[in-house]
């Protein structure tokens, strides 16, 4: 059997950004420093960041006055960011700069009167924290069928804005259905879909056509992860999601020549290489990475606590940092 390795996958702009918030204030102020939900949605990065001293709550509340607090990369809801003015924290938002954008598109519409269609899915941190932007003017759509029953008042302004780890394919189909029965509903100039969900989906169309199952390296709640087992299967290709190398099922393989592997933007690359040596010691005898344009994307780091001095290493990496992408 052969192993066809999807290029590029792994951690994007944004969950590099994330983590390293909080390795920089572990680093700064020692631990415990505390997380609002998991910081990128990867059982390996929580953990290995809680095994330092980072400690994950489900709220603010739950966080000691007057702590180091970090928001995850999925963006928050307003209401967080008065709980931790409230309880005097030391706040550093972690959010991915390509949710804010869309948080700053929702603000901006709801201000010329517009109601905002969100494609997305139900109880997602993202999509929480994106509908808790205006949720007197948002309503949320998960699929055609929700974009079939969608009601809107005669002469409502409308725009669609969707979740950034969403699959291109499925979006389109919503959109085309919500704008169907209403022609006068509104894209912004850029999409939301972010780069590095596109370019992972993308890789694996250019596998499908090679390989008979795909492995997707990452944790069940990483919705970009779970989006490209469904651009496989979409094509006809059995696949799966995999936290890791123990969760291959030798029977799989009965019948495989050649295995894809990718993996989602929050699962680590020595995560990876461990599935790998897993399936060689199952029957692999080849490997072969696939070939595709480097991401140069870079986010620069947050502000940061206002309590951080000049020497800080966080502070020091904000100011020397700059935001790129191609």
């Amino acid at each position: 059997m052969q192993a066809l390795i999807a290029k590029p996958r792994g951690f994007c702009a944004g969950v590099e950004r994330a983590i390293r918030v909080v390795e920089l204030a572990l680093e700064r102020y020692g631990a415990p420093v505390y997380v609002r939900k998991e910081i990128v949605h990867n059982s390996h990065v929580v953990q290995r960041l809680r095994e330092q001293g980072a400690v994950f709550v489900d709220e603010l509340e739950e966080v000691p006055a007057e702590a180091v607090a970090i928001l995850s990369a999925h963006g928050s809801p307003p209401e967080v960011y008065s709980e931790a003015r409230r309880r005097r924290l030391r706040l550093i938002d972690a959010t991915c700069p390509l949710v804010t954008r869309v948080h700053k598109e929702v603000q901006r519409y709801v201000r010329g009167g517009y109601r905002i269609i969100l494609i997305g899915h139900a109880g997602h941190d993202e999509v929480i924290g994106t509908m808790g932007q205006a949720p007197e003017a948002t309503v949320l759509v998960e699929n055609r069928d929700d974009a079939r029953r969608l009601e809107l008042p005669a002469g409502q302004k409308g725009v669609v804005l969707t979740q950034t780890t969403l699959s291109r394919d499925d979006t389109q189909e919503i959109v085309a259905a919500l704008r169907a029965r209403f022609p006068q509903l509104e894209r912004p100039p850029s999409d939301d879909i972010c780069y590095a969900t596109q370019n992972r989906q993308n890789a694996v169309k250019d596998l499908a056509g090679c390989i008979d199952l795909l492995l997707v390296v990452g944790s069940q709640n990483s919705s970009n992860s779970r989006r490209l087992t469904e651009v496989a299967q979409a094509r006809g290709v059995r696949s799966h999601l995999i936290d890791g190398p123990n969760d291959i099922d030798a029977q799989w393989l009965v019948g495989v020549t050649c295995v894809g592997v990718t993996s989602g933007a929050s699962a680590p690359e020595d995560v990876v290489q461990a599935v790998l040596g897993r399936l060689e010691e199952l029957g692999i005898t080849d490997r072969q990475e696939m070939g595709a344009p480097v991401e140069r994307v870079v986010f620069s780091l947050p502000p940061f606590t206002p309590l951080a001095k000049a020497s800080d290493p966080l502070a020091r990496e904000h100011s020397d940092g700059g935001g790129t992408s191609s």
